[in-house]
């Protein structure tokens, strides 16, 4: 399942939804690779684009797990994990 979510503010709250997910989450690049967001190294360069200013504008998911599907959109709607 690909999500494209916009302008994500709080990058914190979202690694956290990111690690309580039990599928594969993957970035899309423009190029088509998919990387983990479960990998360290990943994570280092989101927050880098993230240093780059204080949002990212867009970003392109691919998700395994329905459930975690419908955790990210909930968190993109509500502004806050459904774990809180």
């Amino acid at each position: 399942m690909k999500i494209k979510l916009y302008k994500i503010d709080n990058f914190a709250a979202f690694m956290d939804l990111i690690n309580g997910c039990e599928g594969d989450v993957c970035i899309i690049s423009d190029q088509g690779d998919r990387l983990s967001l479960k990998s360290t190294l990943v994570k280092f360069v989101a927050l880098a684009k993230l240093f780059n200013s204080n949002i990212i504008e867009e970003l392109k998911l691919e998700v395994s797990n329905k459930q975690d599907e419908e955790k990210i959109i909930d968190f993109m709607i509500n502004g806050k994990n459904s774990k809180e």
